[in-house]
């Protein structure tokens, strides 16, 4: 044993682990360090740890820079909206939302900016300022809902069935629900769905909603029943969606 010590060269710091009266099981296994093991090991780790975390920061900050223009006029386009917008910061993208079936703007836009900067500065310049008359408001979009909120937003989009014939309501008085919308035009004919659009990550009323129907003469019924009359207050404007 004493002339197989000697032909080894072992590493100083493991010359006590090989003495004489240490077994032969254990040099053969204490002839390979651990720290050899450990380093690789630690360092796959590191390697395939930080992805993970670069990317997540990096789908937070792009969330941080998304913002929702709300309230917009009809009549403003992707180039009008970004040229409003980039007056007051580096924009990288803006997208009005249209309706798919009318071709018609939504009233509303997302716009996402080249750094959180730029978008912090839009919302203090441009919420609650008007745009063709109308005021109109942006926020992050990353903001989420309250447990509260969920529910009903989630559900009320969930269980909406959209359709060709379909009319927009206007001008809703804050209090009116989706069950009310939906009763309130069942009177003059056989409704399919309706919903109240939200404020986005709110349970917020936008002040207007859909209902849609099976056929186009529910549609012009619809139209020629409801328009201008009152629901809860308040004359609603009902014209094709």
């Amino acid at each position: 044993m004493a002339s197989l010590h000697s032909s080894l060269l072992l590493p100083p710091n493991l010359l006590s682990l090989t003495t004489p009266s240490t077994s032969p099981s254990h040099i053969l296994f204490n002839l390979r360090p651990s720290t050899t093991h450990l380093r690789p090991l630690s360092t796959t780790h590191r390697r395939f740890g930080r992805p993970f975390a670069v990317a997540e920061q990096a789908t937070v900050t792009e969330a941080a820079r998304r913002l929702y223009v709300g309230n917009i006029p009809r009549t403003v386009n992707n180039d009008e909206l970004s040229k409003i917008v980039q007056e007051h910061g580096a924009i990288e993208k803006a997208e009005v939302m249209y309706d798919k079936y009318s071709g018609r703007s939504r009233r509303f836009a997302f716009v996402t900016m080249k750094t959180v900067e730029d978008a912090n500065a839009v919302i203090e310049k441009l919420n609650g300022t008007e745009i063709g008359g109308r005021e109109i408001k942006v926020n992050v979009t990353e903001k989420p809902l309250s447990t509260s909120d969920l529910p009903l937003s989630q559900s009320e989009e969930s269980q909406f069935i959209d359709s060709p014939h379909k009319v927009y309501v206007g001008n809703l008085a804050k209090t009116v629900t989706t069950d009310t919308l939906k009763k309130f035009f069942s009177e003059k004919g056989k409704v399919l769905s309706a919903k109240v659009s939200r404020v986005p990550g709110t349970s917020k009323s936008s002040g207007y909603g859909f209902v849609t129907f099976s056929s186009e003469d529910d549609v012009e019924a619809a139209i020629s029943s409801f328009n201008n009359s009152s629901l809860e207050g308040q004359k609603v404007r009902v014209n094709k969606a």
